[in-house]
């Protein structure tokens, strides 16, 4: 498992590194990513055969809407690049403001995903889709917090 976290954190913050290049850079980098992550979650989630085709079927949605919100993290990240030097308290607030907006629609969005999981699966497999989840999300968290310098009031 934690293999699998390394990869997938090292691949987005890859992504990180070359988000100011170009919209397809990072286009390319998310769908590699997502390709290493859904092997992840392959490994980790077992729905049923029965279950197997609705849970993919889910999955690839709730990757489709997630990627959205990881193309917001990564703007998000760019702002706080360009601006590290000179950010106004203002402009910390806003950009605060918008880093916790976009983490409440990523929790909201995994809850949501959840529940749509066990109306399809069960309550053994949507738990795991949620472990996953929140495992992988909590490691990019924390390298992206290790990564990312402390403001600091000029």
């Amino acid at each position: 498992m934690k293999r699998y976290v390394l990869l997938i954190t090292v691949l987005f913050l890859g992504s990180f590194a070359y988000a100011q290049s170009n919209k397809e850079e990072i286009d390319l980098m998310q769908a590699a990513f997502g390709m290493d992550k859904k092997s992840a979650v392959a490994d980790f989630v077992k729905p049923s055969a029965a279950q197997k085709d609705a849970f993919w079927k889910l999955y690839d949605e709730y990757e489709t809407q997630r990627k959205v919100l990881g193309k917001q993290r990564i703007a998000l990240l760019e702002q706080y690049a360009d601006q590290y030097q000179t950010m106004t308290s203002e402009q910390a607030d806003v950009w605060t403001k918008k880093v916790i907006e976009l983490q409440k629609k990523t929790d909201n969005l995994i809850a949501t995903y959840y529940d749509k999981v066990k109306a399809i699966s069960d309550g053994i497999v949507a738990t795991q889709f949620y472990q996953i989840e929140n495992y992988i999300l909590t490691a990019i968290r924390a390298q992206i917090l290790q990564n990312v310098p402390f403001l600091e009031k000029k």
